[in-house]
């Protein structure tokens, strides 16, 4: 299952059931997870720890040096867990010293082809970045997120949980959980068909749709936009997530 065309480095450990396709390179410290499948012509440089059951499409660069002016070859890390799928020509760099070190990478998430996952990034888990879209450094994105294709983050920007970033849009600001941002990067209502698909009552997504209406509809500043949020999360838990990001976001929200 391992091509007598691969290159892997003696200190790579690779479990038993891994697929690695001809031509494909492992350096050392990389360490693959049992049932995962690397096609041809991918290349993966470690410290970098990949889990169980992911496929890593053709020419996908994996774990590399991080594109930092300040990187000085530290050995910093990649982590990424189980049931991803990474597709052709992908980028998830390595983290750097001054970001804590490591690029971490969650479950069961979706990377179309040419998407860009620069140093030290949060990815959770049931993640989705259309093709082209871009991830700068320092960036953090929640659960069941869903990047368009050709959008860019901005470093050090948070995207909330269930939030929906639009094709072609460019996020200097932290998006809110919940929200969808598209156009000139601001927001346009609340993802209501990814927290349908999430499982959320009607209930709750009644409440997340007054929360928005409190934050982005009445005019109010943050402080008073989080007294109101106090107050309608005592029935509705689900609203906790926003408050929370509001008083965590050290850039300012999409609005």
């Amino acid at each position: 299952m391992i091509s007598e065309h691969a290159i892997i480095h003696p200190l790579a450990k690779i479990a038993k059931g891994v697929t690695v396709g001809p031509g494909t390179i492992i350096g050392a410290d990389v360490v693959i997870g049992e049932g995962t499948w690397i096609g041809p012509h991918v290349v993966i440089q470690g410290p970098t720890v990949i889990g169980k059951h992911n496929k890593i499409f053709q020419f996908a660069s994996v774990g590399d040096a991080p594109q930092d002016k300040t990187y000085q070859g530290e050995p910093t890390r990649l982590e990424i867990g189980d049931n991803n799928v990474i597709r052709e020509f992908c980028m998830i760099s390595r983290g750097t010293v001054k970001g804590g070190g490591l690029t971490r990478i969650g479950h069961q998430n979706f990377f179309m082809a040419y998407s860009h996952v620069g140093h030290d990034c949060v990815v959770g888990n049931h993640v989705v970045l259309v093709s082209y879209c871009a991830l700068s450094g320092h960036v953090v994105v929640g659960d069941y997120v869903n990047i368009g294709a050709y959008a860019a983050i901005h470093q050090f920007c948070h995207v909330g949980a269930y939030a929906f970033v639009a094709r072609a849009t460019y996020v200097t600001k932290d998006v809110l959980p919940y929200v969808m941002i598209a156009g000139a990067t601001s927001a346009c209502g609340i993802n209501t068909v990814g927290l349908r698909r999430g499982g959320f009552s009607s209930t709750a997504i009644d409440a997340i749709r007054r929360a928005y209406k409190i934050i982005f509809r009445r005019g109010l500043t943050v402080q008073q936009a989080l007294a109101e949020l106090e107050v309608l999360q005592q029935d509705s838990p689900e609203v906790l997530a926003m408050i929370d990001a509001l008083n965590q976001s050290t850039r300012g929200i999409v609005r």
